[in-house]
């Protein structure tokens, strides 16, 4: 799925993004991500009926309620819903009927939650206005829906339009929502939407295995942990001055920025073919460039379209490889902690110089902010940042026009990690899930 990007003065709940429609094409070969945006299209619009709302509690939630800290990475993070669904068609050889479905996904949910119970909690300030998860077994609402149409033609290209809001869920109450979805043609659609503030990719991927193998009896292969204080701060901090190019405090934001750009999502089917030539492309003697920033390289040209204006590439960086513990318990709880790890490293260009470069010149520059991210070091600089700006909140600087130069500004992340064979539940693998 191709977004960009977010904006927003002090209430940075609100997002907003702007997305080019663009034919993605090198000198040599072609990627084809919109292939008629620019002609009259029709998407069949269908009526979704809401057939039982109701709230699942961990079925052995904490005795007490408690207050979860949050880690200084998971600070960072600004109250945004993430969304996942996983479609599967329907089968012959098992049963698919209503009561199967929902009896089999309630009853898992409730278990699973009792593993991973601060998803039935809600986010709370502190006494210093700081977001922390309130552990209640507040629980977590499940809507069984029904919707007038036939797998095949829904236009997931334009999931704004035909699955936002439809198919996948709004967060009405706590962190997390789920919602099965029955078509007419017998196939059904499980999503839930998480709070990001709690959980990066891996995180939530933890939680979907862990649900579709509690739903199959099985024993659950990843035990979340959560420890925030295995993210705690060094004594005495201490830090890189380039995070401040990065990261800014809420209160350095500008009070009105403009506020005219729209979220448009697009999902794409790319060929395997493609993104190797692309990446042959982009790669040299010298340096292998990965897929994903060979990719990344090839968007950045793509919206330096504008001469007087420049460009903003960020790539999100997973620190859980990175990170190491002082002993084999320390790094076992930072490869299963649940909450968030990441890093945004971006690099900035003149959309002239942009438009001059050869593609494998345009991936040297993101190979470079990208490799600079890719260490240890950084993300413990980067909790000791957050660390000596609390409690006043920060966010990624690559969000916000600052300047009046600041043209387009995209985030890639990957999401290749997604459990899509993974997730059975008792009627096979998702003919189709995405992020």
């Amino acid at each position: 799925m191709l977004r960009n990007r977010w904006s927003g003065p002090r209430n940075i709940s609100r997002y907003y993004h702007d997305h080019h429609y663009v034919q993605l094409s090198t000198t040599r070969h072609a990627v084809e991500l919109s292939n008629h945006e620019k002609d009259n299209y029709y998407t069949l619009d269908y009526k979704v009926t809401i057939e039982d709302r109701t709230i699942i509690h961990a079925s052995h939630g904490p005795k007490i309620e408690y207050w979860l800290p949050q880690s200084n990475l998971d600070l960072l993070l600004p109250p945004l819903d993430v969304g996942v669904f996983f479609c599967y068609k329907k089968k012959d050889d098992v049963s698919m009927s209503s009561e199967t479905v929902v009896n089999t996904l309630k009853k898992s949910l409730a278990g699973v939650l009792s593993t991973f119970y601060p998803l039935a909690g809600e986010i709370v300030s502190n006494c210093l206005g700081e977001p922390e998860v309130l552990c209640n077994n507040n629980g977590v609402e499940f809507v069984h829906a029904h919707a007038d149409v036939e797998l095949k033609a829904i236009d997931f290209h334009r999931p704004d339009e035909t699955v936002k809001g439809k198919l996948v869920p709004r967060i009405n109450r706590g962190l997390l929502a789920v919602q099965v979805t029955e078509l007419k043609c017998g196939a059904i659609i499980v999503s839930c939407s998480f709070d990001h503030r709690i959980a990066d990719g891996v995180s939530m991927n933890m939680f979907l295995v862990s649900w579709a193998e509690f739903a199959q009896y099985k024993q659950i292969s990843s035990i979340p942990s959560f420890r925030p204080s295995i993210l705690s701060p060094r004594r005495p901090p201490c830090y890189d001055t380039t995070f401040d190019n990065m990261y800014l405090p809420i209160s350095s934001l500008p009070s009105s920025p403009s506020c005219d750009d729209q979220l448009h999502s697009r999902i794409c089917y790319i060929h395997a073919e493609s993104i190797s030539h692309l990446q042959e492309e982009a790669s040299s003697k010298e340096t292998r460039i990965s897929k994903l920033q060979s990719f990344t390289a090839y968007v950045w040209k793509l919206l330096a379209h504008d001469v007087n204006k420049t460009s903003r590439m960020g790539v999100i960086v997973s620190g859980r490889k990175f990170l190491r513990g002082n002993n084999e318990n320390e790094s076992s709880m930072l490869e299963n902690h649940f909450g968030n790890i990441l890093s945004i490293p971006y690099g900035e260009a003149s959309n002239h110089d942009l438009q001059a470069m050869p593609l494998n010149e345009v991936a040297n520059k993101v190979n470079g902010f990208v490799t600079k991210a890719a260490k240890e070091e950084h993300f413990r600089g980067l909790i000791d940042w957050v660390e000596l700006h609390r409690p006043e909140l920060a966010v990624a600087k690559i969000y916000f026009k600052l300047k009046e130069a600041d043209g387009d500004a995209v985030v890639v992340s990957s999401g290749r990690g997604l459990p899509i064979n993974d997730m059975q539940f008792g009627w096979g693998k998702p003919d189709f899930g995405c992020f």
